[in-house]
């Protein structure tokens, strides 16, 4: 998340980049270097996301632990067949699957996968894909972030469907966007809820680039959730490139939820467990972050997210007791939590060619809890992290 921007910065859209255009890294893959094979073709491309690191934790005070992991493991294969057809393929490796349930008959580890069909200023990619959702957070390959915002953290993006592309000039996209919005069954997303006929997700995004000091991520979605109840979710990314050494972006995200898909509202209302989810909740998110690349191989970074979570409208939610019985409780409208985060670094590239980095980083976050949300038993949290590692877009062949 924290530096990519400085990197990439050259690529008009990073979301066009995503789903449709796989030749983008031209580096010297691993193999390659190795038995010194030159490589005369972009029909296949081979990559290797790594984000590893040792994480120290606390919880208030006390001492959570150290371990060594690898927060992000992934492969990925790309490439361009001929000049209108072009594959994408790319999987989680430390995401546990079960072989069979998911809706769309794909592993849940399976991030993208699917093909692309290029016609001028058109494009199409079908398959699974990742949601156009806009956000300039949302957008970055996730082996860069340290830590995510809950509004992303709780969101499921990776789903199945087609994406409609038009690029009116080269630096202006208007992607339109139709996915199922299930990755499982609706009972297991929702609880006892009638399941909608047309669980779809529809997406109209905007990527614009103005010479590449401003650009732009924005984008309104609609969803069918259950029968009667929908989503609506709204992403505003801005991205300012001031200068060589200095990069910031802000993002504004509102997500207004007729059942909560995210389940935030929800584990907080109901830490015993529900049969249904709780209903008409809303989430606003601000995510600031700001890179100061004093050298060429170095940069340090900040970020700070603020989130308010709440209902919108007050309403009735049976919630299970310690017994497992079901009690009627009302849901008032208002905000129930306030999610902060902050989280400041330093990184070091050692090549000028390559994505590898060197990291230390320091991750917190601070959960308030209103009236209403105390009333269920909630109390403020706040967790902290040291995290020093590495992260590498390998490219292997």
């Amino acid at each position: 998340m924290l530096a990519a921007p400085l990197l990439i910065s050259g690529t008009a859209f990073a979301q066009m980049d995503q789903n449709t255009s796989p030749g983008t890294d031209r580096e010297k893959g691993l193999i390659e270097e190795i038995f010194k094979i030159e490589k005369k073709t972009d029909k296949f491309n081979l990559f290797l996301d790594m984000h590893g690191d040792f994480d120290a934790g606390w919880t208030g005070s006390k001492f959570d632990g150290g371990k060594f992991r690898f927060q992000q493991l992934r492969v990925e294969a790309r490439g361009d067949i001929n000049s209108w057809l072009s594959y994408r393929y790319r999987q989680r490796l430390n995401k546990g699957d079960t072989p069979n349930g998911y809706y769309d008959n794909v592993l849940g580890s399976i991030d993208i996968a699917g093909i692309g069909l290029n016609f001028n200023k058109w494009s199409l990619f079908l398959g699974k894909q990742c949601a156009a959702y806009g956000g300039i957070e949302f957008d970055l390959n996730p082996i860069e972030i340290y830590q995510y915002s809950d509004m992303v953290d709780y969101m499921s993006n990776f789903m199945t469907g087609v994406n409609v592309a038009y690029n009116p000039t080269p630096n202006q996209q208007i992607q339109f966007q139709v996915l199922n919005g299930l990755t499982s069954s609706s009972k297991e997303m929702y609880g006892d809820y009638t399941a909608a006929k047309l669980p779809l997700l529809y997406t109209l995004n905007w990527n614009g680039n103005f010479n590449d000091v401003y650009k732009t991520r924005w984008s309104a979605s609609f969803m069918n959730e259950t029968k009667g109840e929908h989503m609506w979710y709204f992403a505003l990314g801005n991205d300012f490139n001031i200068s060589e050494k200095f990069q910031m972006y802000f993002d504004w995200m509102y997500s207004i939820e007729g059942v909560d898909r995210k389940g935030i509202i929800t584990d907080i209302v109901a830490p015993n467990g529900w049969n249904k989810k709780a209903a008409k909740t809303d989430i606003m998110s601000f995510v600031l972050h700001a890179n100061y690349r004093f050298h060429p191989k170095w940069n340090l970074f900040g970020k700070f997210m603020y989130e308010n979570e709440g209902v919108y409208k007050t309403n009735t939610m049976d919630v299970l007791d310690a017994a497992g019985n079901e009690t009627p409780v009302e849901l008032k409208a208002g905000k129930y939590r306030t999610a902060l985060g902050y989280i400041g670094g330093i990184e070091y590239y050692p090549f000028k060619d390559r994505t590898l980095h060197f990291f230390a980083t320091y991750v917190g976050r601070n959960y308030l809890y209103t009236a209403k949300a105390q009333a269920f038993g909630a109390k403020h949290q706040n967790t902290n992290s040291v995290q020093v590692g590495f992260i590498w877009h390998m490219p292997v062949f």
